[in-house]
């Protein structure tokens, strides 16, 4: 009896170790010094002293964020290494780029971080004062605008305002936003599509005045801004950044991830980042998050194929 008790105990499987055991890397698939660098090193703060383990924040940019993001679907998924990221090489660069490997299937998400509210500025002394107004004029004549590119998220913001609303709409790409906003104050341009955190100084300086915003709810910098929805036009493009950890990561560390997600951005540490950069945060649980990709991804793809886009 003894030694059937003593074989069983031999082969009866280890308990897992404790996580994590070692160090976590966070990807950011993004520049060094971005936006996305700056919210991951907030979170690496925290997670540290949160998890009893060093986190350390490496950049591994390229393609959109693709290059990094398919470093972390080929990592273990252990949830040692993580990535932050905006939702574009999972819901925008599969509709794009032939053979990603990314996509809402390709990750675990752990939680959502930020929303990066998009919306629509113009120059201070411009006639138009809301959506409703831009739309008429754009009725009657092309109106050009600036954004970051072709089939990034302020741009396909300007085409829901054309398919809901109608008019004409001439784009014109820049590598930033405020590129596009110095045209617009200028008066070489009569609009801009951008992050709107982008635009809060020349806004709060007198230069420039937001008349919408494309998410669900206004922004916090803004607040008597209505949305674009509020403003009768269906011109819904959200655009939200999040962390993220590989396929298959076992739910108990997916679970452990979350809560210390939730409690990084409670810190002082969270908060300076937040107000250095125009960050709106916007905690959503993992499955939240799971739901808001698979939303996006499907609404993007959508809307790419009604653009004639392909991917090469």
């Amino acid at each position: 009896m003894r030694r059937a008790l003593l074989l069983l105990a031999l082969l009866a499987p280890l308990p897992a170790a404790a996580f994590p055991d070692r160090p976590v890397t966070i990807i950011n698939p993004y520049a060094t010094g971005s936006s996305t660098d700056a919210a991951a090193r907030a979170l690496a703060d925290s997670f540290t002293r949160d998890l009893g383990q060093n986190v350390v924040v490496t950049s591994q940019s390229g393609a959109s964020g693709v290059v990094g993001m398919r470093a972390l679907t080929a990592a273990a998924a252990d949830g040692h290494t993580l990535a932050y990221s905006p939702l574009v090489p999972l819901a925008f660069q599969p509709h794009l780029v032939r053979n990603t490997g990314l996509g809402p299937d390709a990750v675990a998400p752990v939680c959502n971080v930020t929303e990066n509210i998009l919306g629509i500025m113009v120059k201070a002394d411009s006639p138009w004062r809301n959506l409703a107004d831009l739309v008429a004029a754009a009725r009657q004549r092309p109106l050009t605008y600036g954004s970051p590119g072709p089939n990034s998220a302020p741009f396909l913001g300007v085409h829901r305002v054309q398919s809901a609303a109608g008019g004409q709409f001439t784009h014109v790409p820049f590598r930033g936003d405020g590129a596009s906003l110095t045209e617009v104050i200028a008066g070489r341009l009569d609009f801009a599509a951008i992050v709107v955190a982008s635009g809060v100084p020349m806004a709060r300086s007198g230069q420039t005045r937001l008349i919408a915003v494309f998410s669900e709810g206004r922004h916090p910098a803004f607040p008597d801004v209505p949305t674009a929805r509020e403003q009768g036009i269906d011109a819904l493009q959200p655009s939200y950044a999040g962390l993220f950890a590989p396929r298959g990561t076992p739910e108990p560390v997916l679970a452990r991830l979350e809560s210390a997600c939730r409690a990084a951005m409670e810190t002082e540490g969270f908060r300076r980042f937040a107000d250095n950069w125009g960050a709106v945060a916007s905690f959503r649980g993992r499955a939240e998050l799971q739901r808001l990709l698979a939303a996006e991804y499907e609404a993007t793809g959508a809307a790419f194929r009604a653009l004639g886009v392909t991917p090469e």
